[in-house]
């Protein structure tokens, strides 16, 4: 109670500061605070299950009554493409660079609605795919035997698809390939009942039923883990270390209740954690119930959705377009992971293996409109 109270009074007295210095502040959105909104309007838009384009659209920021308050501030300078060895290194960089813009503006492809079919440049496509899962595996984690056990090595690789299906047949691959010791952790299922209909839900809602649903945002109930396997978290667990939602670890030792790692990004990189298992409660819409899943709040994360990778940046990243993008700025999003032209390997396919040299592009135009 008292620290509710100290930060209520100190949040009087932040006002009363703000309307001695303009007494209308009372009137402004956030009190007259200034407020830093970050973004790329080019990266992917807020996720609405089954939404529509226009729904999407709507969720964004600039589509709120705030955003005429708003004076927006643009950077001009790529980051992750700000080293150059070379003038020829630099002019290879720019062609990179603007291609990524024109790929975010859509300006490869100008008559279109959104939906538009791009050529790869050749020197990124990946070809001889008998076996694409083992093609994009082999170009992205050369050596991946002998390296196993090093850390480092996982730093900046990963393995980008759309679709989380896609993903989990790259992860068990993988795993497959890695001798190390190894362990499968089951998660505590339970549905989380009303007061009413207890024992039909009991009825219905059985733990094989529960072990079997698979949703974004939580670990499956069947958790394979080997030692050296890269992971990535799904919850906040201590800010402090560096432990957030999408924070990357290599595991180092496999316990009973809990599982060590090296952190492998981050101002906390190299240094070794422990994760416990946690109880997580899927937020997913589409379940016309809710249920508890007890497990460790982990990912293998040898390949990534291209929205998990929003955020990270990668020296080595391999794009399996097995199917292609369908959403806002995730081709934008996968592309522009890397710090260099040479860093990005694409491999698109067909649904009967046969390759393609091209692939759709999609960008709601109408979010640039008010910017």
């Amino acid at each position: 109670m008292m620290h509710k109270f100290y930060f209520e009074s100190l949040d009087r007295s932040m006002r009363d500061i703000l309307r001695f210095s303009n007494p209308l502040s009372f009137q402004l959105p956030f009190g007259g605070k200034p407020i830093v909104f970050g973004g790329d309007f080019r990266q992917i838009l807020p996720v609405i299950p089954k939404g529509s384009r226009q729904d999407i659209v709507h969720a964004t920021i600039n589509s709120s009554y705030l955003w005429r308050h708003c004076t927006v501030l643009r950077l001009t300078k790529n980051m992750r493409l700000r080293n150059l060895a070379s003038d020829e290194d630099g002019d290879e960089i720019k062609r990179f660079s603007d291609w990524i813009s024109n790929i975010g503006d859509e300006k490869i492809e100008e008559t279109n609605d959104g939906y538009a079919e791009i050529d790869i440049p050749n020197e990124m496509l990946l070809k001889d795919i008998d076996d694409p899962i083992a093609t994009i595996v082999k170009n992205t984690y050369p050596l991946f035997g002998s390296t196993v056990c090093d850390t480092t090595y996982f730093q900046q690789r990963a393995i980008l698809a759309p679709t989380l299906d896609v993903v989990q047949s790259i992860n068990e691959y993988m795993i497959s390939m890695n001798n190390s010791e190894g362990r499968v952790y089951l998660s505590s299922d339970s549905a989380c009942h009303s007061d009413r209909n207890v024992d039909l839900l009991n009825d219905v809602h059985t733990p094989e039923f529960l072990n079997g649903i698979r949703c974004s945002g939580v670990p499956n109930h069947e958790l394979n883990l080997k030692v050296g396997t890269p992971v990535m978290l799904l919850r906040n667990i201590d800010h402090s270390l560096g432990l957030c939602n999408g924070t990357r670890l290599v595991i180092t030792r496999l316990g009973n209740h809990v599982l060590e790692g090296k952190i492998l990004t981050g101002n906390n990189a190299g240094h070794k954690v422990l994760i416990p298992r946690m109880s997580l409660t899927p937020s997913n819409p589409r379940l016309p119930f809710k249920f508890q899943r007890r497990q460790f709040p982990l990912i293998v994360s040898y390949a990534m959705t291209i929205n998990k990778s929003q955020g990270q940046s990668l020296s080595h990243v391999g794009l399996f377009l097995k199917k292609p993008v369908f959403s806002h700025g995730q081709l934008y999003v996968a592309v522009s992971r890397v710090t260099n032209l040479k860093g990005i390997k694409i491999l698109i396919c067909n649904v009967d293996g046969s390759q393609k040299n091209s692939t759709t592009n999609v960008v709601f135009k109408e979010v640039f409109h008010n910017l």
